[in-house]
């Protein structure tokens, strides 16, 4: 499949039917493990990544302080190699 000179390309059918690509309807491009995705834009994919982010968001605070300051990086590296 070739780029057009202006970014363009053409989902083929099969490809669009299957992950609910309609005519006119707009799509959401993303990065993830260094490749580029394409999914159909929808109110449900917008709230499960807003949930998700928000789930990670509150782990990060409820880890916020619990680590040892004692322990520093090269000690840190000791205790988790080699296991």
């Amino acid at each position: 499949m070739r780029v057009t000179s202006k970014g363009q390309v053409t989902i083929p059918r099969d490809l669009r039917e299957l992950a609910g690509i309609a005519p006119n309807s707009e799509v959401i491009f993303a990065m993830e493990g260094g490749k580029l995705t394409i999914a159909p834009k929808d109110g449900k994919q917008e709230l499960e990544e807003r949930i998700r982010l928000e789930r990670f968001l509150e782990t990060l605070q409820r880890l916020e302080g619990t680590g040892n300051q004692e322990i520093d990086a090269d000690r840190l590296m000791e205790m988790t190699r080699d296991r």
